[in-house]
């Protein structure tokens, strides 16, 4: 946890049938800029590509985890570099000899699942970049490994345990073993830092993975999710007709409702076992 993380502020608690004064723990909420500068007829161009709301802390994995699982950034080779422009500002540079395809910029990005977009079309656009789907005879797992995995991540998840206000993605091995957590206030944010930041270490394509998700699991992450071909996605809440719909078709295992002794697995049962 850093300082920028979170912040302590005065509060009045209603308690025991009274009203006293303590101190509390909330999680920071700020905007970030994320730009791409690029090249055309050998001049750079830099463009303003999304303003997140989002916890500060892992900006430059967030940057690149956003553009990466938007379908903007396809490999590390393509990036020059990643400049912290400011507290609130990320730049991505990439490469002179890298070509980018601008449509995807000028049609922006998916957004919330409140925004209105069209499933259909979504899902398309989605298939339009993400060609592979997941093969579901490379991996199988045991259900008992499902059941470990909130109590592994709440022992990771700092911010949360002081504030209860932030969502998580973690990571784990097909065996169920720890790799990551990141957290944020957005939960499609938390997700682009967990991927970006293996983005960065070189390590996406994953595989061979399992994607836990603290809260619901919405239409957003399994196409981030998709994008990085993640094969199993477990999720503490509900997921939405459309993130079914979307596991379905990039052949992702999608459980939900995680509790201590219980699941329901929504599409590609197959893997667990």
């Amino acid at each position: 946890m850093t300082p920028k993380e979170t912040a302590s502020i005065f509060i009045h608690r209603w308690k025991a049938e009274q009203i006293v004064e303590v101190t509390d723990v909330v999680a920071i909420e700020e905007p970030l800029e994320i730009s791409l500068s690029y090249w055309v007829s050998d001049a750079p161009i830099k463009k303003n590509i999304s303003i997140t709301m989002r916890t500060p802390g892992k900006d430059k994995e967030l940057a690149i985890g956003f553009l990466f699982t938007e379908g903007i950034l396809l490999d590390m080779a393509t990036v020059d570099k990643v400049e912290q422009v400011s507290e609130n500002e990320i730049c991505v540079h990439v490469k002179q000899n890298v070509v980018l395809d601008l449509s995807k910029i000028e049609r922006h990005f998916y957004t919330s699942s409140s925004c209105g977009v069209c499933g259909k079309s979504s899902i398309e656009s989605i298939r339009t970049v993400q060609k592979r789907n997941n093969d579901d005879t490379l991996l199988r797992i045991d259900s008992s490994i499902l059941f470990k995995l909130n109590e592994k991540v709440a022992t990771q998840q700092s911010i949360f345990e002081s504030t209860g206000g932030l969502h998580a993605s973690a990571l784990f091995d097909s065996m169920g073993h720890f790799i990551s957590v990141y957290e944020d206030v957005g939960r499609h944010n938390a997700l682009d830092k967990l991927i970006g930041a293996c983005f960065l270490q070189g390590k996406v394509p994953l595989r061979a993975h399992i994607l836990f998700l603290s809260g619901r699991a919405s239409f957003e992450l399994i196409q981030k999710a998709a994008m990085a071909e993640i094969p199993i996605i477990c999720a503490l809440g509900a997921p939405s007709s459309l993130a079914i719909e979307l596991a379905k078709e990039f052949n992702i295992t999608l459980v939900g409702f995680l509790k201590m002794n219980s699941f329901n697995i929504y599409s590609c049962s197959s893997r667990i076992s």
